[in-house]
């Protein structure tokens, strides 16, 4: 072998070795990525939980807890719910109050500063996006083998196509959501009934009938106008998106929308789908028909022309449709009207309804995996937000004293307790002097649960949205890195802005349909094609 192959031959030879070395190391570090967290032992937690077990920690713990708190129903820290909490899972909750209106400021200055408490509640999904380059809050999907009725209820539910919308773009979620056992529309429309059946019509099951109602309202009664709205007529534009095949008002979201034939996003508010509603919702305006101060007026000013008479079809969901009977006892008299929540009307691209099996839920400070006791935070969390009995004690209180059950395990609010009129004799209000079925932790739970507070009215009414609505799914997430989810927002908060305004303004008349090019020009000269594209670029690649 002569010297100059045995020095080709040694350099190969160390590359390779060098090679292997790499590999072995990237595996080794992949290995390591995959396996589960390893969480300290805790003397307190349960040595054995699992479904179905009542948590209760071996020594008095106390943990540290974010509280939003509500006007209506103020935090009371004699509450039976705290000290009945404490004598069935042996846990003290130091709270941090924080009034309902600050809450989402205060909450984002203490997780920044460091002094965020351990358990923090309250939080919609996508609010904790902010936290999470920092690292202040756990990546709590490392941890959920510790959770078993969470667990439980992903696979049983099959939320797992929710939860997808929570990871990031490392594969981890950082939100314990609550979860729904079905998904439940809430909002529509209430109208009065008594003037539909006067006028010798039926119910309107798509927006095409209900169009003919308001015609036949406003022939009736020349100086109503039939349909005045409220919530600055974000909730109606979202519940009409999806008969319309789009998204839009409080379901505008990121204004994406995800097209499968495709396999690829487009901006909502430039599709044919979009001037379709706009173009139908204007022609209600035109006619007389939708009072035009509906994206403008606050929600008392639309209340009261609708429970004064003045008008006779105004959005609603299952507790304003109670507020507005009760008003309007007083107003026309009760037996003079009869009102209720109508099935979402469907529209050219059918019966369909959107909508998420997820609800607020709670984010873990990232200080919790270095407490000797977050094994039994953990614990803790999921009985309490998670299992049946947590969640049933959560809304409903203590057996035999802020309820009853009867022969047919039906729950009956005591003869003393009250809660969204269903003992209106009652003297005490669950919430107010309980402090149950508040919202930091009464959210989520199987279907029975939820309708267990409903009224016959309003079961009716999910009953009936289930049998006729096809459920849309949700698009696919995309999993945007920090910088690109930065460039993201950078581009489409102006975009959608302008999108908002732009829809009130086609909805109202001051921009004409018949220049909707220039609308969509106008939109091109602010980067929509940048923000799809990089939506899409980041979408396949996460592919």
């Amino acid at each position: 072998m002569n010297n100059r192959f045995k020095k080709l031959f040694y350099m190969v030879s160390f590359l390779s070795i060098i090679s292997l070395l790499l590999v072995a190391c990237n595996n080794s570090e992949k290995t390591e990525g995959s396996k589960k967290a390893e969480v300290p032992e805790s003397e307190n937690a349960m040595d054995e939980y699992v479904v179905g077990d009542q948590f209760k920690a071996k020594e008095e713990l106390t943990f540290s807890m974010l509280f939003s708190d509500h006007p209506n129903y103020p935090y009371d820290k004699n509450w039976l719910l705290i000290e009945e909490l404490k004598e069935r899972t042996n846990i003290n909750l130091e709270m941090t109050v924080v009034p309902m209106s600050d809450y989402a400021q205060k909450r984002s200055l203490l997780i920044s500063s460091g002094d965020a408490p351990l358990i923090i509640p309250k939080t919609y999904p996508g609010e904790e996006t902010p936290f999470v380059a920092s690292g202040t809050i756990l990546p709590i999907s490392d941890y959920v083998d510790l959770m078993p009725n969470f667990k439980d209820k992903v696979e049983k539910w099959e939320i797992e196509p929710f939860l997808e919308g929570l990871r990031k773009d490392d594969g981890k979620y950082y939100l314990l959501p609550g979860m729904h056992e079905n998904v439940w529309p809430d909002y529509t429309l209430a109208i009065r009934t008594d003037i539909v059946e006067e006028l010798g019509m039926e119910m309107p099951t798509t927006w095409e009938e209900l169009e003919k109602v308001l015609v036949a309202m406003k022939e009736a009664y020349p100086e109503s106008i039939p349909f005045s709205d409220r919530w600055e007529f974000n909730s109606t534009l979202n519940v009409a998106a999806a008969g319309f095949g789009t998204v839009a008002g409080w379901g505008l979201g990121s204004a994406l929308k995800y097209e499968e034939e495709q396999d690829e996003f487009v901006f909502a508010p430039a599709t044919d789908e979009y001037k379709s509603m706009l173009t139908y919702l204007h022609g209600l305006v035109e006619k007389g028909l939708l009072d035009p101060e509906s994206v403008t007026q606050d929600d008392d000013q639309a209340t009261k022309k609708f429970i004064n008479g003045d008008s006779f079809v105004i959005g609603t969901n299952s507790q304003t449709v109670v507020d507005y009977r009760k008003d309007m006892n007083e107003t026309l008299g009760e037996g003079n009207f009869s009102i209720q929540k109508i099935v979402v009307p469907g529209g050219p691209a059918g019966q369909l309804m959107g909508g998420s099996k997820l609800e607020n839920g709670v984010m873990i400070s990232a200080k919790a995996k270095d407490d000797p006791n977050f094994e039994a935070l953990l614990q803790f969390v999921d009985w309490l937000w998670y299992s049946d009995e947590g969640q049933e004690f959560a809304k409903w209180g203590v057996e035999d004293t802020t309820y009853t059950k009867n022969d047919d395990g039906k729950r009956v609010l005591t003869d003393d307790v009250n809660y969204v009129g269903l003992n209106p004799n009652g003297t005490k209000a669950l919430n107010v002097d309980f402090g149950f079925s508040g919202g930091n932790f009464a959210y989520g739970g199987t279907t029975e649960l939820l309708h267990s507070m409903f009224s016959e009215e309003e079961i009716e009414f999910q009953n009936a949205m289930r049998d006729t609505k096809e459920l849309v799914l949700p698009d696919p997430p995309i999993k945007y890195e920090e910088m690109e989810l930065e460039q993201a927002n950078l581009i489409s908060t102006p975009l959608k802005d302008f999108v908002g305004t732009a829809t009130y303004e086609f909805i109202l008349g001051d921009r004409d349909l018949s220049k909707w090019d220039e609308f969509i020009t106008e939109l091109e000269s602010m980067r929509m094609q940048d923000y799809v594209d990089l939506a899409n670029e980041v979408y396949k690649k996460q592919k």
